[in-house]
């Protein structure tokens, strides 16, 4: 049983090494992150589906393809968390709906029929708001998911379920989507990595859309290097998808390496952007974004501030951009073809369609597609719409112009650490606040990435670091992460998931502050690796 433990906290990259050298098996990799799973999900309530016996079947394949030599890559028999907005042919796709619920897709997401040929081993399908509509996973309609670090919080959204699932060693990885920061934004917290490829540099094939000109599939893990070793897997073109770019990408596991090995960042220019460190975002999060910014100065980077005069705007485009291409995504939804279907009897298709929207859209849907058909509508259209995309065009050339001046832009992932449950979900704009540093990427199409700089001293929660960078320079992020990542956990002495509560622990969370010899207690910047036992 301790083994077991202790396995699921290996990383992705480590876990692939053991089972490449024979150490472990895949069955046993898998089953012990089904117990897992089994001990904890209950509270935490990352994952709608559990493959269970399907996945040890798939185990068992590849342990038996790694005896025969012919494993299908570095990665066989690591398991996955799979967030359910993308399409599995052999488990439900609900994309957090009740419109859909139960409904297995006749093909997978692209992304997934790649992790699949790579022989990793899908967990199940991770909770998510409502069509990735929300910051908190509250609008899932299959309830909220729990953030591992103090369950009364979110785990972040619309993605908090890969997030928290990572987070509470239920999967070593995971795949997850970014419209406006839903990879990016529940990493930051629950203390975990999570990357926004270039627009196009992942299929979105497969993928349950909400705006399509916004979405992108990513990976959610524990390291950056891990991060790097599923976007190899998952990236490329493909001819499904009329905005796949066509194009070779460099390894982003071998930048991610090189950026750990080097420790340096001499000669690379950090812009911090103005406008995303407001006055508004908690004193503990500015607190540890500045520590961040010094460490990368003492690591030999140049900090200059930038100016993206047209972010300010950026996040009311985006809730016009949205739910307008929402409202047209949606519209497919008519309880005809596929889904939900609610008829009292003897009534027409319009009033079968009506009825089924009203049972199977949640409020926070109902919310957005009324707010996109408005825009949309004639009269309406050149003045909200049309104006939002023409901030859009704003927004792209002020990154343009920031990239003139530095290689790589950073700010916070998100203004606060993870809030409580609840206690914004009769708020829908407070709620829309939570992604203000991480809409802007979206609207450019830019890759961006979040990772963990430290705790925030007033309540001992993740603080996320958002890392952005050019247009297909996506390797650059991983190398800057990697470098960051390593200098953050020598001081750390381990990871800082390492300084998370063991589940279920009455431990207060005074117990969990760590003090670094010879200076004040510090959340986040300690010596002990080991938060507690699983």
């Amino acid at each position: 049983m301790a083994a077991e433990r202790e396995l699921v906290r290996w990383s992705a990259a480590r876990l692939a090494e053991a089972l490449a050298a024979g150490e472990v098996s895949s069955v046993e990799a898998t089953q012990a992150h089904l117990d897992r799973i089994g001990d904890v999900d209950a509270d935490v309530h990352a994952y709608l589906h559990v493959a269970g016996d399907d996945a040890l079947v798939r185990a068992a394949e590849i342990d038996r393809q790694r005896a025969d030599g012919t494993a299908p890559g570095p990665l066989a028999g690591v398991p996955i968390a799979i967030k359910d907005v993308l399409c599995t042919s052999d488990m439900p796709s609900t994309a957090g709906s009740r419109i859909l619920e139960g409904w297995i897709p006749p093909y997978d997401a692209t992304p997934v029929a790649r992790l699949r040929a790579a022989g990793l081993i899908p967990l199940g399908k991770t909770n998510m708001d409502e069509f990735a509509m929300g910051s908190s996973t509250e609008h899932s309609a299959y309830g909220p998911s729990r953030n591992p670090w103090d369950l009364t919080r979110i785990p972040g959204g619309s993605g908090g379920g890969s997030a928290a699932a990572v987070a509470a060693f239920e999967a070593p990885v995971a795949l997850g989507s970014d419209t406006g920061g839903s990879i990016r934004q529940p990493a930051a917290v629950t203390g975990t990595v999570g990357v926004k490829p270039t627009y196009g540099g992942v299929s979105r094939f497969g993928a349950i859309a909400l705006a399509s000109s916004l979405d992108q599939v990513g990976p959610v893990s524990r390291s950056v290097l891990d991060a790097a070793l599923i976007h190899d897997v998952i990236g490329g073109h493909d001819p499904n998808d009329a905005t796949s770019l066509d194009e070779r990408w460099p390894s982003f596991a071998d930048a991610a390496r090189e950026g750990a090995a080097s420790g340096s960042l001499a000669g690379l220019k950090v812009g911090v952007v103005h406008q995303l460190d407001g006055s508004g975002f908690q004193a503990g999060v500015r607190q540890r974004f500045g520590e961040a910014l010094k460490r990368m100065a003492e690591a030999g980077a140049d900090i200059v501030e930038v100016q993206a005069p047209h972010f300010e705007y950026a996040l009311a485009a985006y809730y016009l951009i949205l739910p307008a291409e929402a409202s047209s995504n949606l519209a497919k939804y008519d309880a005809v073809r596929f889904g939900l279907r609610v008829d009292p009897g003897g009534s027409t298709v319009e009033q079968v369609t009506a009825l089924s929207r009203e049972a199977g859209f949640g409020p926070e849907v109902k919310r957005r597609i009324i707010l996109g058909t408005y825009a949309l509508s004639a009269g309406y259209y050149d003045a909200y719409y049309g104006s939002a995309q023409q901030v859009r065009t704003l927004v792209q050339r002020d990154f343009d112009a920031c990239f003139t001046q530095a290689d790589v832009l950073v700010s916070p992932s998100a203004p606060t650490t993870a809030f409580r449950l609840g206690e914004k979900i009769d708020d829908p704009l407070a709620m829309y606040l939570n992604d203000i540093t991480t809409i802007p990427a979206n609207l450019a199409g830019v890759p961006g990435l979040g990772m963990p700089i430290g705790l925030a001293p007033e309540d001992g929660l993740p603080v996320g670091l958002q890392v952005m960078a050019p247009l297909r320079e996506d390797a650059r992020l991983y190398r800057v992460g990697a470098t960051l990542e390593a200098i953050l956990e020598r001081e750390w002495g381990g990871p800082l998931l390492a300084q998370a509560p063991a589940l279920g622990s009455a431990a207060s969370r005074s117990d969990r502050i760590r003090t670094t010899p010879g200076t004040a207690p510090a959340p986040g910047y300690g010596t002990e690796p080991d938060g507690g036992t699983l």
